[in-house]
């Protein structure tokens, strides 16, 4: 069964369309580690709201991922725009359409 992630994280004031911009330019790098799905949203309602949404081959696909040198300097551009608070959800991916689970 695939893994599938599930989290939110607000911005400092301003910052969203930064840090939207900044997470979702990696993307290349995440199909290469076993990366499925990954979506980031922002929120129509919220202007400093970012959601992120992935599928993985596996948790250990992921985890690695996290190591990735892509992954690593996306992490410290953003990080120091954020305000530290962060929802995540852990799921396991049943199916649906453009997901192989």
């Amino acid at each position: 069964m695939a893994y599938g992630y599930l989290g939110t994280m607000r911005t400092q004031p301003g910052r969203r369309d930064e840090v939207a911009r900044a997470l979702a330019a990696g993307a290349q790098a995440l199909r290469d580690a076993g990366c499925r799905l990954y979506v980031v949203s922002v929120s129509p309602d919220d202007p400093d709201q970012i959601w992120v949404s992935e599928v993985w081959e596996s948790k250990a696909a992921h985890d690695q991922s996290l190591q990735l040198p892509e992954v690593r300097a996306a992490i410290a551009e953003t990080m120091p725009k954020l305000t530290g608070e962060f929802t995540s959800h852990e799921l396991h991916v049943v199916g649906g359409l453009g997901v192989d689970a």
